[in-house]
C-alpha cells in the first residue's frame, strides 16, 4: 500500500492551488492580469506565473522602492508586518510554493548534509538588504528616474521556475529573445535546486529575503512554537528530526524555525506544539 501524503505536503499543495489556480495558463503561456493581482500572496510566488492570480510581496515592494508604484508602500508593509506578527515563518513551512518545490525535491534519494550553515544563514538578510531594499531605491536610470526589481530581476529562483520556464515553453519568440541574464537567472536556480536535493531548504536557509523578513517575528508571532518544560524528558529527539539543525528546546522559536512540525510529531511526550500569544 502507498504511504499517504504528509498532512504539511498537503497544505503545501491546496495553497500552491490556491495561489496558483490557472493552471491551463501554463500550456497558453499567458500571464493574468486582473484585479487580484492588486493584492498580495504571503508566500514567494511570482507575479509573472502564469497560473498566479496574485502579487508577490517581494516584488511589489521593490517596484515602491524603485519609483514605479507609488501607491502601493504603506499596503505592503502592511500587509508584511500583520503577516509576519500573526504566522512568523509559519507561512514558509505551510504556505510558500518555493517551500513546497524544495521539499518535494529533497526528497530525490541521494546523500544528505546534514547542516547548520553556521555563517551562510545570515546571507539572506544581506540579499534582503541589498536586493530588495538598498538597490531598487538608491540606483536610478538616468532618462526615467526609476529604479529596477533587483532581486527579481537577478537572483528569484521562484521567477524563473514558476514564470521564466514555463512562458519560454509556451512561446517561441521568448525563446528566440532570451540573452545571458536569462542564462544566467536558468544557471543560478539549477544550482539552487541541485543544492536543495542535498541541504534540505538551501534557499529558504541562506538566500530567501522573504524568510529572512519572517524570522524576525517568530520569536513574538501569534502563532509560535511552544515548549512546555515539565513533559520533557530530555531525550533529544527532537534535535535529531530537525531538517534546519536547531534544538527546539533551547531555540524554541528560532529565526531559522520555519515551523515544519517534524519535532512536535517526533516528541512521545507532546512537549512541544504551536500555541497562540
Amino acid at each position: 500500500m502507498s504511504k499517504k501524503l504528509p498532512k504539511r505536503i498537503i497544505s503545501q499543495i491546496v495553497f500552491f492551488l490556491a495561489q496558483n489556480p490557472l493552471l491551463n495558463n501554463f500550456i497558453s503561456g499567458t500571464i493574468y492580469q486582473g484585479d487580484f493581482k492588486k493584492f498580495c500572496t504571503p508566500g514567494l510566488n511570482c507575479y509573472s506565473c502564469p497560473a498566479a492570480v496574485l502579487s508577490c510581496p517581494l516584488g511589489s515592494m521593490q517596484l515602491f522602492l524603485a519609483g514605479a508604484k507609488q501607491s502601493i508602500g504603506v499596503y505592503v508593509a502592511g500587509f508584511l508586518l500583520s503577516t509576519g506578527v500573526v504566522f512568523g515563518r509559519f507561512i514558509c513551512g505551510y504556505v510558500c510554493p518555493m517551500g513546497l518545490l524544495q521539499d518535494l525535491i529533497h526528497k530525490i534519494k541521494s546523500p544528505k548534509v546534514n547542516t547548520g550553515l553556521r555563517f551562510a544563514k545570515y546571507l539572506k538578510y544581506i540579499v534582503l538588504m541589498t536586493f530588495v531594499l538598498l538597490l531598487p531605491l538608491l540606483v536610478r536610470h538616468e532618462l526615467s528616474g526609476l529604479g529596477e526589481p533587483w532581486f527579481c530581476k537577478y537572483i528569484c529562483p521562484s521567477g524563473t521556475v514558476f514564470a521564466a520556464f514555463p512562458l519560454m515553453a509556451a512561446n517561441g519568440f521568448l525563446r528566440a529573445m532570451a540573452g545571458a541574464l536569462f542564462t544566467w537567472k536558468a544557471a543560478l536556480a539549477v544550482c539552487i535546486m541541485l543544492i536543495s536535493v542535498v541541504i534540505y531548504r538551501f534557499f529558504c536557509r541562506v538566500l530567501c529575503p522573504l524568510g529572512a523578513i519572517y524570522s524576525l517575528f517568530n520569536k513574538f508571532a501569534f502563532i509560535r512554537m511552544h515548549h512546555h518544560k515539565p513533559s520533557c524528558v530530555s531525550c533529544g529527539v527532537c534535535r535529531d528530526k530537525c531538517p534546519v539543525i536547531i534544538d527546539p528546546v533551547k531555540q524554541t522559536n528560532s529565526p531559522e524555525c520555519i515551523r515544519c512540525g517534524k519535532c512536535i510529531s517526533a516528541c512521545s511526550t507532546k512537549a512541544l506544539g504551536y500555541r497562540r500569544k
